[in-house]
């Protein structure tokens, strides 16, 4: 084999799992994204907490998921979830978990419905004062849904345990290349038997519940006293966890924003975006979003605003969304002051500096 050659191997070698940069297809696992805020109370069912996270839950229990600072070592922040009122009783379709989903287009690498199907290999850093075996669920919804699950056991409490799951790539289930559903991770925390009672693998199988959070023994919610943390989270090509690919803060907000950029003002007045007076009560204007989205955003504001036009500042209500591409979103609003037509306008806060708004593209 010629020197090219070798090194075309190698580089190809650590690529599909070996050491590679960009090996990790988990964004944001080390938890060091968090653009909504740092601590989430009870947040209901379905809800994103730390960029890319959401909770899933069906059950009479209460949680607060906050990013934490106690972490394994070289590690920053953790997702924490708190048990804050307990469900001692989970039904037996009562559930909690953490959900991260996984763009379809970038897990093409995997050649899921070809005979190169890849393996992969999740790992992650995890600690509770709960003990245990708990289940991992990998689902694969397009084309037609399927789905492994493997479990992995705290085996210390209190101790920070990283932990290996590897799944076998599927040779039938195609993953299509676009900007849908790819994965679903779910990370079970408590599951009612109507999830538990089937067998785990690391098979892709069709999807049925009872395989869902196959052989998971642990109910986090039984008392308020328990805790659990998460980071470092990986899906990597290949039967081998490699160390954890580590990368820059301002690279890892990139890739939240495609699905959720958020505007904060620092000050009160704080700019949002130039626009014009489209009659005499009503503003539009647009504001780039950058980087481009994951597809057209939806909207939503909180605080007060106003528009500054030439003479002077109007309350500005009903802010909303007018269009948007995933480039850019036309903000509309009515304001208060007639006889301003066609004046240019500035889109700001008001006296309240904690005004804020989202766009949101999320899976």
């Amino acid at each position: 084999m010629s020197k090219a050659a070798e090194l075309a191997n190698l580089i190809g070698n650590i690529n599909a799992g070996g050491g590679g940069v960009g090996r990790n297809l988990i964004i944001n696992g080390a938890m060091n994204v968090s653009q909504r805020g740092t601590s989430f109370a009870d947040v209901s069912n379905d809800t994103y907490t730390l960029d890319r996270f959401n909770r899933r839950e069906s059950n009479d229990g209460a949680v607060t998921i906050t990013q934490d600072s106690s972490a394994p070592s070289g590690f920053a922040n953790s997702l924490k979830v708190d048990v804050t009122t307990a469900d001692s009783s989970i039904g037996s379709s009562q559930f909690e978990a953490i959900e991260h989903i996984i763009e379809a287009q970038n897990l093409q690498t995997l050649a899921f419905g070809t005979s190169d199907a890849k393996n992969f290999t999740v790992s992650f850093y995890v600690k509770s004062n709960k003990t245990g075996t708990y289940a991992l669920n990998v689902i694969q919804e397009d084309n037609s849904s399927k789905q492994a699950t493997l479990n992995y056991t705290i085996d210390s409490a209190d101790t920070w345990e990283r932990k290996s799951l590897t799944f076998t790539g599927d040779t039938s289930g195609v993953i299509n290349d676009d900007n849908g559903n790819g994965f679903k991770i779910l990370i079970w925390l408590a599951a009612g038997s109507d999830f538990t009672s089937g067998s785990a693998t690391a098979t892709f199988q069709s999807y049925s519940n009872a395989q869902a959070a196959a052989q998971h023994g642990v109910n986090l919610l039984d008392s308020t006293s328990n805790e659990w943390f998460i980071t470092g989270l990986q899906l990597e090509v290949g039967q081998n966890a490699t160390t954890f690919e580590h990368e820059p803060f301002e690279r890892t907000l990139l890739k939240c924003q495609r699905y959720y950029q958020r505007w904060q003002a620092n000050t009160a007045y704080d700019g949002v975006c130039t626009g014009a007076m489209y009659s005499d009560t009503f503003w539009l204007g647009d504001y780039r979003l950058s980087p481009e989205m994951r597809a057209e955003p939806t909207f939503s504001a909180n605080g007060t605003f106003k528009v500054n036009a030439s003479g002077g500042d109007m309350n500005a209500s009903n802010l909303g969304l007018n269009r948007a591409t995933p480039q850019t979103i036309q903000i509309e609003c009515d304001t208060t002051d007639s006889d301003r037509i066609g004046q240019a306008g500035l889109l700001r806060a008001g006296a309240d500096s904690d005004a804020y708004c989202e766009f949101i593209s999320e899976l």
